[in-house]
């Protein structure tokens, strides 16, 4: 048996495992693990009960109370938890691993020492590339982890059916061979929420197969207006939205009988604004879910996972609990796994965690199926490594060697002067601005215009190799010097995004991607300053996400060298053709106004 296949043993059912639960709780059979003298975070009471002892065989909880000496055997292993708190594995509602930058494996590696037990992942980022069989891949490896890594089936692939053309397409029938699989909970975020409203064939197809297999659709309404196009996406079946960004967002989730997810990610803060309907406005805390939705590698080495969620929503005004049920039994029960996770109850997986601090969530130790996992923030248990096959590597096709004069755009007529669209960044948020800008021309070449903040981005078909560029222009970078950067992560559809402020560096920065088989570079004067290589998809890395954090630090440092201050800007770099997010983006189609889902001229 190879380590991959140990490695995907998972713990008896709670019904295979009753009769042993029973004994244990009874009396008549030693546990292998017993923690004594804890605080217990009873999220279900909402209570810190002290004194308690938990008693846990073959992965489940089987005693949780006072007094668990009659669980003890001559060889059970007693933990003294000393007065610390015992708090329920965190769980992840709704997130990315591809945004890691990293696989599954390595994702798990990262965050379980940050408390992490539970991720409920839609890898709809593979789906861009490699269809239904990208799923597939990363089903399978979630199989083999020691913690548990639910997969939602992508929903949207392409995010927008012509606004943009993605590596694949994943149909209604692909959505209901995917809910037989054994480890699919639901289906992924629903971005075509004008779809939904209209009664849109697919929308519904892959919606309706989710809800016959009894699980949960995901939802994603990324527009500020809540009218009638929002009753209509409601009443057609997704449960719940991460997309909220302000207060009156999550109180109109929650009373519409969604799950109001609040994320904080790399670089979307949309915790603090919407947590306030809980706060301020008193709503119920039962339906609002924490997220991450996309962390980066970086966020995951240097400041954590839902950890870090969690500590931000206590320090929103939250009671430590409240966070924690937000992020534990909340999310549970959204997704139909109350009896697997989410609380320290007889029966359940024995993730848990040993926190000394719990306004501050100090983490001393992390367990899994009752596993010791980490100790101080370090991973102390064995995760194999998992290997990709061949199919899912070598996928950016550009069709040619690309040029400096790729990225000329033409002015529409004659004259000096033309009034451009230019799409505007939105510091730690996902939408954009629609925004406009005066662009001298010279030579029939429209000129960027470096000190109004206004640079170059060209979207580059790298599926299917036909060598096609789309141009156009982007603020908020803040570039000061020559310089490109290029990324094969472009969400959704996953072609190649260029922002710079030089085209030589722009075709060098999309050649190098081609070269390496995909990922991210930054390019200057001629000089690649910075290189994460992603060669899975173009969208992770084979290696430890240490190493990869190191070369995504190395990323950031050098874009700030070159005048760029966002928060977090490679994040927003990876949205810009996200053509369900308002207010402007570029697609293999065109520039496209979000805001009325139309393809529109560069050129006002």
């Amino acid at each position: 048996m190879s380590k991959q296949d140990k490695a995907a043993k998972r713990p008896d059912s709670w019904t295979q495992s009753a009769p042993l639960l029973v004994d244990v709780a009874m009396g008549r059979r030693p546990a292998d693990l017993v923690v004594r003298n804890g605080r217990l975070v009873s999220v279900y009471s909402g209570e810190i009960i002290a004194g308690i002892d938990i008693a846990i065989i073959v992965g489940r909880f089987a005693f949780v109370g006072h007094g668990a000496e009659h669980c003890i055997g001559s060889k059970t292993k007693v933990v003294d938890a000393a007065g610390r708190y015992l708090v329920p594995g965190l769980c992840d509602a709704h997130m990315h691993v591809e945004s890691g930058m990293v696989t599954v494996t390595e994702f798990t590696r990262a965050v379980i020492p940050h408390g992490t037990t539970s991720m409920f992942i839609d890898p709809h980022e593979i789906a861009n590339v490699l269809g239904l069989e990208g799923v597939r891949l990363m089903h399978d490896e979630a199989l083999g982890m020691p913690i548990n890594v639910h997969v939602q089936m992508p929903s949207c692939v392409p995010s927008a059916p012509g606004l943009e053309n993605a590596g694949a397409a994943i149909s209604p029938e692909d959505v209901a061979e995917a809910m037989t699989w054994p480890n699919i909970v639901g289906l992924g975020e629903v971005m075509n929420f004008p779809g939904v409203a209209n009664n849109d064939a697919t929308m519904r197809g892959g919606i309706d197969a989710t809800v016959k297999a009894g699980k949960t659709v995901g939802g994603h309404f990324a527009s500020p207006e809540l009218g009638r196009a929002f009753h209509g996406y409601v009443a057609g079946g997704p449960e719940d939205d991460h997309e909220g960004t302000r207060m009156e967002d999550a109180m109109a989730r929650v009373r519409q009988g969604m799950r109001a997810m609040l994320r904080l990610g790399s670089a979307w803060y949309d915790v603090a604004s919407q947590i306030k309907a809980v706060t301020e406005q008193g709503l119920d805390p039962r339906n609002f879910i924490l997220c991450t939705d996309d962390s980066h590698s970086g966020t995951l080495v240097n400041d954590g996972h839902m950890d870090r969620v969690v500590r931000h929503a206590i320090a929103q005004g939250l009671k430590p609990v409240t966070a924690i049920q937000m992020a534990t039994l909340n999310t549970a029960q959204h997704f139909r796994l109350e009896r697997e996770i989410g609380s320290i109850t007889p029966g359940r997986l024995a993730d848990f965690l040993i926190v000394s601090d719990l306004p501050n969530l100090v983490i001393d130790r992390v367990y899994a199926r009752g596993v010791h996992m980490a100790e101080k923030g370090k991973l102390i248990a064995d995760i194999p490594a998992y290997d990709y096959p061949s199919f899912a590597k070598n996928t950016i096709k550009l069709g040619k060697k690309l040029k400096s004069r790729d990225f000329d755009i033409k002015a529409p007529k004659p004259g000096k002067h033309v009034t451009a669209r230019v799409i505007g960044v939105i510091e730690n948020q996902a939408p954009t601005k629609a925004l406009e800008a005066d662009l001298s021309v010279s030579d029939g070449v429209v000129q960027m215009d470096r000190r109004n903040d206004v640079c170059q981005i060209a979207l580059v078909e790298r599926h299917r190799g036909t060598g096609a560029v789309v141009n156009g222009f982007v603020s908020g970078f803040g570039y000061t010097l020559d310089c490109a950067m290029a990324s094969t992560v472009a969400h959704d559809s996953h072609h190649m995004i260029v922002v710079g402020t030089n085209k030589e560096d722009m075709a060098k920065a999309a050649n190098r991607l081609g070269e390496v088989g995909g990922g991210v570079v930054l390019f200057s004067k001629g000089r690649e300053l910075a290189l994460v290589e992603m060669p899975i998809a173009g969208l992770m890395s084979e290696q430890r996400a240490e190493v990869v954090a190191a070369k995504a630090d190395k990323l950031v440092n050098a874009m700030r060298a070159m005048g760029c201050s966002l928060n977090n800007a490679y994040m927003q770099h990876s949205l810009l053709a996200l053509v369900v997010i308002p207010e402007l983006r570029i697609s293999d189609v065109g520039i496209i106004d979000v805001r009325t889902f139309e393809k529109v001229d560069l050129f006002l």
